[in-house]
């Protein structure tokens, strides 16, 4: 009688969650492409301003005062690429678990070795880690390299580099904002959670199902009571993280200046980030339950 052959180990559950990981970044390049896509535009946007930049230091040099200008072309970069980071993470979640039942991949990879949940998990870590991870990458090397560019500039017209990086301070910006990547990336779990659920349920249109159960009520109300405040809450959730972290006390009303301005503590003691943890764990549990029953549409 001949032994059972061994039977392989299994793979460590990292190794399968990285490799699901690079799976969706294979299959879904533009997440990373459309950000590094924006920045390369910006970059050219700002060499072709370069050429005014070195009368301009001269100005503010005359003036003896700072300019906030001067540090505009690299705060628009930064919000431009988070704005693409934003936009590709939706629509990546709200097709992610819908687009492998309609292509019908969904029966190969139910046949590989990952579970339900690990696949729904290493879905939702693109728009929560991945996306935010390369859009600090891409922000801040763009910054960089339009710092670089203002100092030959500069020191080509016999300026001095110290002027520029005197105008020009990125310190701040570069410890700030990976405090807002972080804090927008807990106070919108629930709102990648949700594409993906509905991602899980939707046959066709995902995100038109994903938004219509707010878009419906928003105009029902604003037409039968002249109110806002379904869309005032879609939009706190939407955009409120960033406004949490980059603005004194999170009312957009007064931009951080200073790392010394952060206040974590303040993030960190609001109601509505818990809930919206709770909320996102509820709904990535439903999308993996989903997932397990759905068939190929």
């Amino acid at each position: 009688m001949t032994a059972p052959a061994d039977t392989p180990a299994a793979l460590p559950w990292q190794r399968v969650f990285y490799w699901s990981v690079r799976r969706e970044l294979w299959e879904n390049r533009a997440v990373l492409l459309a950000p590094a896509a924006i920045a390369a535009i910006g970059f050219v946007g700002f060499l072709i301003s370069a050429f005014g930049l070195p009368n301009a230091l001269r100005a503010v040099e005359a003036s003896g005062k700072r300019s906030a200008l001067l540090l505009g072309p690299h705060s628009f970069v930064a919000l431009a690429v988070l704005a693409t980071g934003l936009l590709v993470g939706m629509f990546y979640a709200a097709g992610a678990l819908q687009s492998e039942r309609r292509d019908r991949s969904l029966l190969f990879w139910k046949s590989m070795p990952v579970s339900d949940r690990m696949t729904v998990l290493s879905k939702a870590a693109v728009p929560i880690l991945v996306i935010p991870l390369a859009t600090l990458a891409i922000t801040i090397g763009t910054q960089a390299l339009m710092l670089v560019w203002s100092t030959l500039a500069a020191a080509f017209n016999g300026i001095s580099p110290l002027v520029v990086w005197r105008h020009v301070s990125l310190a701040t910006m570069w410890v700030v904002l990976p405090y807002g990547l972080l804090v927008n990336v807990l106070w919108m779990a629930p709102v990648w959670s949700w594409l993906l659920l509905v991602s899980a349920w939707a046959r066709r249109m995902p995100i038109l199902w994903a938004v219509a159960p707010f878009a419906a009520p928003a105009i029902i109300e604003g037409i039968a009571f002249r109110t806002a405040h379904v869309a005032q809450f879609v939009g706190e959730r939407v955009l409120g993280g960033y406004a949490m972290a980059f603005s004194v006390g999170g009312k957009a009303e007064e931009a951080i200046h200073s790392p010394s301005q952060l206040d974590p503590i303040h993030v960190l003691s609001e109601p509505g980030l818990w809930l919206g943890l709770a909320f996102a764990a509820a709904f990535l549990a439903a999308a993996i339950w989903l997932r397990r029953r759905r068939e190929p549409s």
